[in-house]
This record gives structure tokens, sequence and C-alpha cells, in this order.
């Protein structure tokens, strides 16, 4: 079957439609995005503005005439931290509801953590044995850790690259102030949580996903994308220290002329090292590996289960 998946983050709304079935890996077949960034057009009060609900609805809109086109049978939506958090997220996704027809999941933290989990372990597969699983989105870190497809725990902290970044480092490029303040903030934040992530034993495989974790991969050495999905890619700890300072001098403008670093990304990726370093050193992890697969390759795997059920 052809499903559609589309996916409401924080900084980009992505369709990506696959070809899928039971005991198959989906196979990407047509890839659609925007960069919508929804919480930047936030009301005083955290509320998602109108002409961001417009955006939104009309990314939709031509989402599901694309999937039409291509053959599409399913479309399933989700939207993580932007909506989840906005005061008005529950009014928002009721409009697009109105305007399209598409229900849109709204995926609790921990949900988005043990979804992301569950395409990880796919992807390794059982020989990966215990694994430590960290995304970093645009407004929410989550991580996870288990030997199972469900881990044992998955828990999902405000700290994403996006929402960091506006909130401690305002200045492009930042003072030296700001970075000491948002590594201090960002360590408390993960050091109150080492213990419930590792309280069953220790990692044998750590991994990373989203497009934070991938570009810092590049910029320290890993292969691009242009070399397919299955060539490893990796961010040492060691090489990531290197970089930091290096990034933190730098304005946006230099960090996209960075190999592999997005333009829209460039000026939250300061943000999302600060935050990869402190989940390796306080975990102690030497190297991520990076997973091609995350939360979307998650929820049409868990659709597919269902189809065998």
């Amino acid at each position: 079957m052809r499903l559609g998946v589309l996916d409401i983050g924080s900084n980009t709304a992505h369709m990506l439609v696959v070809d899928a079935h039971h005991g198959a890996a989906p196979v990407p077949a047509l890839s659609h995005k925007v960069e919508l960034r929804l919480a930047e057009h936030l009301l005083p009060d955290g509320s998602i503005a109108e002409a961001a609900t417009d955006a939104l609805v009309a990314f939709i809109e031509d989402s599901l005439q694309i999937a039409e086109d291509v053959g599409v049978t399913e479309v399933m939506a989700f939207a993580t931290s932007a909506i989840r958090e906005a005061p008005n997220g529950a009014d928002v996704l009721d409009e697009v509801k109105r305007r399209t027809d598409v229900d849109v999941d709204l995926m609790s933290g921990e949900r988005e953590s043990r979804v992301t989990f569950l395409a990880v372990r796919r992807w390794f597969g059982w020989s990966s044995g215990r694994m430590l699983v960290v995304d970093i989105g645009g407004g929410s870190l989550e991580m996870a850790s288990g030997a199972d497809e469900d881990p044992d725990v998955a828990l999902s902290l405000p700290l994403g690259a996006g929402r960091l970044t506006r909130a401690w480092l305002p200045a492009d490029p930042p003072t030296a102030a700001q970075v000491k303040s948002l590594r201090k903030h960002v360590r408390a934040e993960v050091a109150d949580v080492v213990g419930r992530l590792t309280r069953f034993g220790a990692p044998e495989l750590s991994v990373a996903t989203s497009k934070t974790f991938k570009q810092l991969a590049r910029i320290t050495g890993a292969p691009p994308s242009a070399e397919g999905l299955y060539v490893r890619r990796a961010l040492p700890r060691e090489a990531l220290a290197e970089w930091l300072p290096k990034l933190a001098t730098m304005d946006s403008g230099k960090r996209a002329q960075l190999p592999g670093v997005s333009a829209g990304r460039a000026q939250q990726l300061l943000a999302g090292a600060v935050v990869a370093e402190a989940v390796m050193d306080i975990f102690g992890v030497e190297e991520l590996i990076i997973c091609p697969w995350a939360l979307r390759e998650g929820v049409i795997l868990e659709r597919l289960d269902t189809l065998a059920e």
C-alpha cells in the first residue's frame, strides 16, 4: 500500500509518501515539506497566530492533492511540541479538521519518544541490545532507553534547539555569557533525568535521530546524504567538543556555509550542539550513531503492525 504521513513539527511541516506492507521496510516514494516555523509565529500568550494556522491548512491541502496525484490510499497526520504546547493548539487542529477533513494526532512528548524508539529498534534490530535513543527537535528533546521495542523509560524535555535559541541566545552570534547560561541550564535539566534512563542498565548502543544530529555529524566528518541511507554515520563526543566553541563564535550566515547545514536551521545549530554535548557528557556516551529512521517511520511501522492483527 502507499501511505502518506504528515509530520507537523515546530520548524517544518513534512509529508512523506512511502510504499509499505507489513514485514518489509517502508520505501520512500516522495517527500514534500515547507518551513512553517509554527513556534516562531506565536502571539504574546503563546497561541498560534491565525496566519500560521492558514499556512498550515494550505500545506495540508497541497499535500492531500499531491497524495491523491501519486495514488496514496491513506494519509496519517500528527503534530508535536509547537501545537502541543500552544494554548489554542486544540482549536488549531479543530480548524484544520473543519477545513481539510484531516484528523491530526496531537502526540504527547512521551509518545513521541516511544514511537521514535520503535523506529530505531526496527532499524538496528535485536542484536543492538539495550539502546539509548536521543532526538532533538525544534521544541523538545526526546530520550528513551530500553532493550525491547517498547522502551523501559521514555521522556520529553523542553530543550528543543529552536526553543532554546529564542529564549537563551538572542544575539547572532551570541555572547559568551549567553552560551554559558544556556549550557548551565541544559546540563541541569539533563542531569535531573539521567538516573531514570540508566536505572535498568547502561546502553549497549547509543543512537541519535533528527536533523540537528545529522547536521552535527556532518560537520564533524560524517559522510554526506548523497552516499545513501546505509552508510555508517556517527557523532563523536570529542569532535563535537572541538566544534562547539567554533560554532559559538559564528553567526548564522557562517554556520549556513558549513557542510550539511541548511540556512533555515543554522541559527539554532549552536543550541542543538549544546544539548547534544550535555547528553553525551552526562551519560558518558563517546559516540552517537545516527539513525535515518525517526518519528515518521515509527508512525508508519505502528500502522503496518495493525494491519497484521
